[in-house]
């Protein structure tokens, strides 16, 4: 962790302007879930008892760069202003006089939260192009669009002597109040929970406690490739679960009846094959499959071994699958896993996935959760908070996996 962090910025008397991830289901004007705001809530505090003031920016939803009431940020302000003891204000706008106006006004231990930054398309940077456009025409789009994304980054960095990134779940983006705000502010640093992700996702990737163990699942392997091949020269095993599986079984000339398969992948899933014996991975597949006979909770279930006849589709693991994962990661003392086992979402086809969530926590490992449909998992299984790190981040803890640098965190200062 080279990047200033929370902890070096002197905030005293200061505006901190804050980019957080208050991108939060809202049913009827009120917060379904307040984990990311409350995910906040440690570098938020910090600043306000260190006399400084806030004005916090963050997305919700996709606007498509128009102002859209049903994505205001007024359902999390409410929600924050109950779990802060600061007065909160919410902006009417982004950016403009009123809003400049408010941030003119903040006295240090209050809060200003920015509408919607998603509510500008320059926010995202994407210039408008017709499908019939020539090189010439989309071009010069991209340059106005450019300018515009500037503009509007400097106008937003104008709110803040300081600048906080604490929104994760966005560091894969190079959006405007992510990465062109720092342009224009001398001091940017990581909030603590950026910091944290970055420490136990860095650490996991770059000096593992061994064994270490990978845990990838989910539908395809085309979302999860370089994952894995990245994983294939750090891990001691890979246990591959969900849909993906059965694109490896079609590699090794099983039977799969009417599973989930990428054709277009079955290659590129034996080279993985042979990559994994090459470098001595152990690479796990499932044994036995619990298949079922339409895509159901109310189907005909069954228990089938690694051959799937037609007319059946697996989706979960198999309980001597779960055995063998479990006792995988048992033994490990880094465990990473993004992906679920079996379309937990139905109870038929959840064995697989909570029971390897319950060996994670039980194991005397670091264990790191990244991507929403594990959390979500996690979350429902009741163990989330046995696990070291449970990221808030789906695709940037992807992106991060796979090797990859993340503007959002490229763009903060060094020490």
């Amino acid at each position: 962790m080279n990047k200033l962090t929370l902890r070096d910025l002197d905030v005293q008397g200061k505006k901190v302007l804050m980019r957080v991830d208050f991108n939060v289901p809202v049913k009827d004007g009120v917060v379904g879930d307040d984990t990311r705001i409350t995910a906040a809530l440690p570098s938020i505090n910090y600043v306000l008892e260190h006399g400084g003031s806030l004005v916090l920016m963050s997305h919700c939803g996709r606007p498509k760069g128009k102002k859209n009431p049903e994505f205001s940020l007024k359902p999390a302000a409410d929600r924050l202003a109950e779990l802060v003891s600061a007065k909160v204000t919410l902006a009417p706008d982004v950016i403009g006089p009123e809003v400049k106006a408010l941030v003119d006004e903040l006295k240090a231990g209050e809060i200003l939260v920015l509408e919607n930054v998603r509510f500008y398309a320059e926010e995202e940077g994407k210039a408008k192009l017709a499908d019939d456009a020539t090189d010439e025409e989309k071009a010069a789009a991209k340059a106005e669009m450019k300018t515009k994304q500037d503009a509007f980054s400097k106008e937003l960095a104008s709110f803040g002597d300081v600048y906080v990134s604490d929104a994760f779940g966005t560091a894969h983006r190079a959006h405007a109040s992510m990465v062109g705000v720092t342009k224009y502010i001398d001091q940017c640093a990581a909030g603590f929970l950026l910091e944290k992700e970055i420490e136990y996702l860095g650490k996991a990737l770059e000096s593992p406690v061994k064994p270490f163990v990978a845990i990838i699942g989910g539908a395809k392997i085309s979302g999860k490739i370089d994952v894995v091949t990245n994983f294939l020269d750090k891990c001691d095993k890979i246990l591959i679960g969900g849909g993906m599986a059965y694109t490896f079984y079609k590699a090794q000339g099983k039977a799969i009846g009417g599973s989930l398969v990428e054709e277009d992948k079955v290659e590129l899933a034996a080279q993985i094959l042979k990559q994994a014996e090459e470098k001595g991975v152990e690479f796990l597949l499932p044994i036995d499959n619990t298949v079922a006979d339409a895509f159901s909770a109310e189907a005909n279930v069954k228990v089938v071994g690694d051959s799937i006849e037609d007319g059946w589709m697996a989706l979960d693991i198999g309980p001597k699958t779960i055995e063998l994962y479990c006792d995988a990661v048992a033994n490990a003392k880094t465990v990473v896993w993004n992906g679920p086992m079996g379309c937990f979402e139905m109870a038929p086809f959840a064995a697989g996935t909570f029971s390897v969530c319950e060996a994670v926590a039980k194991s005397d490992s670091i264990s790191i959760i990244g991507g929403g449909d594990s959390v979500a998992a996690v979350n429902l299984s009741g163990v989330a908070d046995q696990m070291s790190h449970v990221s808030t981040g789906g695709g940037a803890s992807l992106e991060f996996m796979e090797g990859k640098q993340l503007p959002g965190i490229v763009a903060l200062t060094d020490k």
